[in-house]
Protein backbone atom coordinates (compact mmCIF):
# COMPACT_ATOMS: atom_id res chain seq x y z
CA UNK A 1 0.00 0.00 0.00
CA UNK A 2 1.55 3.83 -0.34
CA UNK A 3 0.90 6.12 1.72
CA UNK A 4 0.28 9.74 0.89
CA UNK A 5 2.02 11.88 2.99
CA UNK A 6 1.82 15.29 3.85
CA UNK A 7 3.36 17.80 6.84
CA UNK A 8 0.01 16.51 8.95
CA UNK A 9 0.70 13.16 8.77
CA UNK A 10 4.53 12.84 8.25
CA UNK A 11 5.08 12.47 12.29
CA UNK A 12 2.77 9.23 12.72
CA UNK A 13 3.40 7.49 9.32
CA UNK A 14 7.08 8.12 8.96
CA UNK A 15 8.73 9.11 12.26
CA UNK A 16 6.58 6.28 14.18
CA UNK A 17 6.61 4.16 11.91
CA UNK A 18 7.98 0.84 13.43
CA UNK A 19 9.00 -0.49 9.92
CA UNK A 20 11.16 1.18 7.97
CA UNK A 21 9.70 3.88 5.03
CA UNK A 22 11.05 4.62 1.60
CA UNK A 23 9.49 8.14 0.93
CA UNK A 24 9.49 8.80 -3.21
CA UNK A 25 9.87 13.04 -3.68
CA UNK A 26 7.66 13.39 -6.58
CA UNK A 27 5.93 16.00 -9.05
CA UNK A 28 2.96 15.11 -11.45
CA UNK A 29 5.09 16.95 -14.15
CA UNK A 30 8.21 14.94 -14.24
CA UNK A 31 9.03 12.39 -16.69
CA UNK A 32 11.41 10.44 -14.53
CA UNK A 33 8.80 10.42 -11.38
CA UNK A 34 5.97 8.85 -14.04
CA UNK A 35 8.32 6.21 -14.99
CA UNK A 36 9.08 5.22 -11.50
CA UNK A 37 5.28 5.21 -10.21
CA UNK A 38 5.30 1.58 -11.44
CA UNK A 39 8.60 0.28 -9.77
CA UNK A 40 6.76 2.26 -6.61
CA UNK A 41 3.84 0.63 -6.71
CA UNK A 42 5.15 -2.80 -6.94
CA UNK A 43 7.56 -2.35 -4.13
CA UNK A 44 4.70 -1.24 -1.71
CA UNK A 45 2.62 -4.54 -2.78
CA UNK A 46 6.37 -6.77 -2.20
CA UNK A 47 7.38 -5.09 1.42
CA UNK A 48 3.81 -4.89 2.77
CA UNK A 49 4.22 -5.60 6.45
CA UNK A 50 8.21 -5.10 6.30
CA UNK A 51 8.29 -1.46 5.07
CA UNK A 52 5.85 1.60 4.09
CA UNK A 53 6.22 3.02 0.82
CA UNK A 54 4.99 6.75 1.39
CA UNK A 55 4.66 9.55 -1.73
CA UNK A 56 5.31 13.18 -1.36
CA UNK A 57 3.93 15.68 -3.80
CA UNK A 58 6.81 18.50 -3.74
CA UNK A 59 4.36 20.93 -5.58
CA UNK A 60 1.80 20.01 -2.50
CA UNK A 61 4.63 19.89 0.22
CA UNK A 62 7.18 22.29 -1.05
CA UNK A 63 7.89 22.89 3.07
CA UNK A 64 8.78 19.15 3.67
CA UNK A 65 10.82 18.67 0.52
CA UNK A 66 12.70 21.24 1.82
CA UNK A 67 13.36 19.93 5.33
CA UNK A 68 14.80 16.94 3.69
CA UNK A 69 17.24 18.88 0.72
CA UNK A 70 15.50 17.61 -1.90
CA UNK A 71 16.69 19.53 -5.43
CA UNK A 72 16.22 17.10 -7.41
CA UNK A 73 13.46 14.47 -8.13
CA UNK A 74 12.82 11.39 -8.21
CA UNK A 75 14.30 11.13 -4.83
CA UNK A 76 13.67 8.36 -2.54
CA UNK A 77 14.89 8.88 1.23
CA UNK A 78 14.70 5.41 3.19
CA UNK A 79 14.08 5.85 6.78
CA UNK A 80 14.61 4.21 10.09
CA UNK A 81 13.33 5.30 13.59
CA UNK A 82 12.52 8.86 12.15
CA UNK A 83 16.53 9.09 10.72
CA UNK A 84 17.37 9.09 6.95
CA UNK A 85 19.63 5.94 6.62
CA UNK A 86 19.61 6.12 2.68
CA UNK A 87 18.88 8.45 -0.35
CA UNK A 88 18.82 7.91 -4.03
CA UNK A 89 18.22 10.74 -6.62
CA UNK A 90 17.03 9.99 -9.77
CA UNK A 91 15.24 7.55 -11.75
CA UNK A 92 17.02 4.01 -10.97
CA UNK A 93 16.14 -0.01 -11.64
CA UNK A 94 13.67 -1.57 -9.25
CA UNK A 95 16.68 -3.65 -8.32
CA UNK A 96 18.61 -0.36 -6.59
CA UNK A 97 16.01 0.81 -4.47
CA UNK A 98 15.10 -3.17 -3.58
CA UNK A 99 18.96 -3.85 -2.36
CA UNK A 100 18.65 -0.69 -0.25
CA UNK A 101 15.28 -1.24 1.03
CA UNK A 102 16.72 -5.20 2.45
CA UNK A 103 19.37 -3.51 4.09
CA UNK A 104 16.74 -1.82 6.43
CA UNK A 105 13.74 -3.95 6.40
Amino acid sequence: MEYSIDKGSFQAEVVESKVPVLIDFYADWCGPCRSMMPVVGQLAEEYEGKAKVAKVNVDQEPELAMSFGVSSIPCFCIMRDGKVVDRVVGAVPKAELTRRLDAEA
